[in-house]
Protein backbone atom coordinates (compact mmCIF):
# COMPACT_ATOMS: atom_id res chain seq x y z
CA UNK A 1 0.00 0.00 0.00
CA UNK A 2 2.55 2.61 0.67
CA UNK A 3 5.01 1.86 -2.09
CA UNK A 4 1.51 2.08 -4.55
CA UNK A 5 1.11 5.76 -3.05
CA UNK A 6 5.17 6.87 -3.02
CA UNK A 7 4.40 5.98 -7.16
CA UNK A 8 0.70 7.90 -7.27
CA UNK A 9 2.89 11.47 -5.99
CA UNK A 10 5.81 10.95 -7.70
CA UNK A 11 5.21 13.89 -10.25
CA UNK A 12 5.28 13.47 -13.65
CA UNK A 13 8.73 12.87 -15.41
CA UNK A 14 7.78 16.24 -18.29
CA UNK A 15 7.06 18.39 -14.44
CA UNK A 16 11.66 17.78 -14.28
CA UNK A 17 12.22 19.38 -17.61
CA UNK A 18 9.25 21.96 -18.88
CA UNK A 19 8.68 25.09 -17.28
CA UNK A 20 5.54 26.01 -15.73
CA UNK A 21 3.56 29.07 -16.75
CA UNK A 22 5.51 32.24 -15.68
CA UNK A 23 8.49 29.99 -14.56
CA UNK A 24 11.71 31.30 -15.41
CA UNK A 25 14.97 28.92 -16.70
CA UNK A 26 17.42 31.24 -14.71
CA UNK A 27 17.07 33.73 -12.05
CA UNK A 28 19.84 36.31 -10.94
CA UNK A 29 20.64 37.79 -7.76
CA UNK A 30 23.19 40.26 -7.24
CA UNK A 31 25.73 39.40 -4.23
CA UNK A 32 26.06 42.62 -2.66
CA UNK A 33 28.88 41.66 0.09
CA UNK A 34 31.26 40.60 -2.63
CA UNK A 35 32.20 43.24 -5.80
CA UNK A 36 31.25 41.65 -8.76
CA UNK A 37 29.50 38.28 -7.68
CA UNK A 38 26.05 37.24 -8.63
CA UNK A 39 23.98 34.08 -7.31
CA UNK A 40 22.30 32.41 -10.44
CA UNK A 41 19.24 29.65 -9.78
CA UNK A 42 18.58 27.61 -12.55
CA UNK A 43 15.35 25.61 -12.55
CA UNK A 44 14.32 22.61 -14.21
CA UNK A 45 18.35 21.21 -14.67
CA UNK A 46 20.74 19.36 -12.47
CA UNK A 47 24.28 18.53 -11.86
CA UNK A 48 25.11 17.95 -15.76
CA UNK A 49 24.42 21.23 -16.50
CA UNK A 50 25.60 22.96 -13.41
CA UNK A 51 29.23 20.93 -13.22
CA UNK A 52 29.52 21.70 -16.87
CA UNK A 53 29.33 25.64 -16.31
CA UNK A 54 31.34 25.44 -13.13
CA UNK A 55 34.17 23.92 -14.68
CA UNK A 56 34.20 26.18 -17.72
CA UNK A 57 33.61 29.23 -15.45
CA UNK A 58 36.87 28.53 -13.58
CA UNK A 59 38.51 28.28 -16.63
CA UNK A 60 38.34 31.44 -17.72
CA UNK A 61 41.05 33.76 -16.70
CA UNK A 62 38.32 36.50 -15.62
CA UNK A 63 36.33 34.03 -13.02
CA UNK A 64 37.94 33.70 -9.67
CA UNK A 65 34.85 31.72 -8.19
CA UNK A 66 32.41 29.76 -9.57
CA UNK A 67 30.93 27.04 -7.77
CA UNK A 68 26.88 25.52 -7.60
CA UNK A 69 24.96 23.89 -4.85
CA UNK A 70 21.54 21.34 -5.33
CA UNK A 71 19.45 23.12 -2.51
CA UNK A 72 17.44 19.66 -2.24
CA UNK A 73 18.04 16.24 -4.04
CA UNK A 74 14.46 15.87 -5.25
CA UNK A 75 14.28 19.16 -7.13
CA UNK A 76 15.99 19.80 -9.98
CA UNK A 77 16.93 23.31 -9.35
CA UNK A 78 20.58 24.88 -8.71
CA UNK A 79 22.51 27.77 -7.61
CA UNK A 80 25.61 28.48 -9.41
CA UNK A 81 27.84 31.44 -7.42
CA UNK A 82 30.13 33.19 -9.75
CA UNK A 83 32.93 36.41 -8.92
CA UNK A 84 34.55 38.09 -11.41
CA UNK A 85 37.71 40.43 -11.74
CA UNK A 86 35.41 42.93 -13.14
CA UNK A 87 36.89 43.06 -16.65
CA UNK A 88 33.35 40.63 -17.24
CA UNK A 89 29.99 40.97 -15.29
CA UNK A 90 29.34 38.00 -13.82
CA UNK A 91 26.25 37.63 -16.26
CA UNK A 92 29.22 38.13 -19.07
CA UNK A 93 30.98 35.38 -17.47
CA UNK A 94 28.06 32.43 -17.73
CA UNK A 95 26.83 33.91 -21.31
CA UNK A 96 30.53 32.72 -22.11
CA UNK A 97 30.62 30.10 -20.61
CA UNK A 98 27.50 28.81 -22.19
CA UNK A 99 28.79 29.44 -25.64
CA UNK A 100 31.90 27.77 -25.12
CA UNK A 101 29.98 25.17 -23.62
CA UNK A 102 28.15 24.83 -26.88
CA UNK A 103 31.30 24.97 -28.91
CA UNK A 104 32.90 21.97 -27.14
CA UNK A 105 29.80 20.18 -27.48
CA UNK A 106 29.70 20.25 -30.92
CA UNK A 107 33.22 19.49 -31.80
CA UNK A 108 32.89 16.11 -29.41
CA UNK A 109 29.81 15.80 -31.43
CA UNK A 110 31.68 15.80 -34.93
CA UNK A 111 35.12 14.48 -33.30
CA UNK A 112 32.23 11.79 -32.91
CA UNK A 113 30.61 11.16 -35.65
CA UNK A 114 33.55 11.11 -38.04
CA UNK A 115 34.98 8.36 -35.85
CA UNK A 116 31.79 6.36 -35.84
CA UNK A 117 31.86 6.80 -39.56
CA UNK A 118 35.33 5.25 -39.81
CA UNK A 119 34.82 2.51 -38.08
CA UNK A 120 31.73 1.59 -40.15
CA UNK A 121 34.14 2.13 -43.08
CA UNK A 122 36.76 -0.26 -41.50
CA UNK A 123 34.10 -2.83 -40.24
CA UNK A 124 32.59 -2.93 -44.32
CA UNK A 125 36.30 -3.16 -45.59
CA UNK A 126 37.04 -5.99 -42.98
CA UNK A 127 33.84 -7.78 -43.97
CA UNK A 128 35.06 -7.70 -47.48
CA UNK A 129 38.44 -9.71 -46.90
CA UNK A 130 36.77 -12.48 -44.49
CA UNK A 131 37.73 -11.08 -40.98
Amino acid sequence: MGRARAVNDRPDRFELFLLGDGEKKVTVETITQVPNAALFTFQKEDHTLANLLRDQLNRSPHCTFAAYKVPHPLFPTFQLRVHTDGTLTPKEAVINACREAVQALEKLSQNFTKEWELKKIANVGSADIGY
